[in-house]
């Protein structure tokens, strides 16, 4: 562990939060020699501090203790190179547009891989007043079902979400045509179909 880096980085978040170093010592129950200390790279925080430590810099806790913050590479805002991920622990759904380090649930999550032109996933879609309602032949039970459904173009994403025990089936608004449909089965994994609309 590199003290000198992980006190840089409590020092260059601490400023990014506009806090004193007594501040955050008083929020941490702490003197603010301690933090001065730990900034100074003559020590480093107990191992009891690190979450309450991270939580108030409002960073993640393995970059703390590496020392060192990994920028993202600018977003060009292409909805096209969207990654969708589903946490399998709570369900939470998060997305992204560039490369990204993603975290649910305190572990690392993976960009849901799409499979092209699956039949068994495949709705039903007919059109009435410019509306198009897409159908499913899937079940609808608490252990499969379909998560949901979401329409992706350049410059937006559509998406919904299904419950268990409803109708496979999802109403869409007037959206541009040439997008991707994107499908995720509970227990399949995430179906792609191209103008489908």
């Amino acid at each position: 562990m590199n003290t000198e880096k992980i006190g840089q980085l409590i020092l260059q978040l601490r400023k990014e939060k506009q806090l004193t170093q007594q501040q955050l010592a008083e929020a941490l129950h702490i003197t603010n020699k301690t933090i001065s200390k730990w900034e100074c790279g003559k020590g480093i925080p107990d191992v009891t501090l690190w979450e309450p430590l991270a939580e108030l810099l409002g960073a993640d806790i393995l970059k703390l203790l590496q020392g060192s913050l990994s920028l993202n590479s600018i977003d060009t805002g292409n909805i096209r190179r969207l990654k969708i991920y589903v946490c399998p622990h709570c369900g939470n759904i998060l997305t992204s547009t560039s490369s990204a380090t993603l975290t649910c649930c305190g572990r690392p999550l993976t960009a849901l891989t799409a499979i092209l032109n699956d039949n068994d996933h495949k709705p039903k879609v007919s059109t009435v007043d410019g509306t198009n309602y897409l159908t499913f032949s899937h079940a609808m039970t608490k252990e499969e079902y379909i998560y949901f459904v979401a329409y992706v173009y350049d410059d937006f994403i559509w998406l919904q979400r299904l419950y268990p025990e409803q109708e496979p089936a999802v109403q869409l608004p007037r959206l541009k045509r040439g997008g991707k449909l994107l499908v995720y089965c509970l227990n399949h994994g995430l179906f792609a179909y191209q103008h489908i609309l």
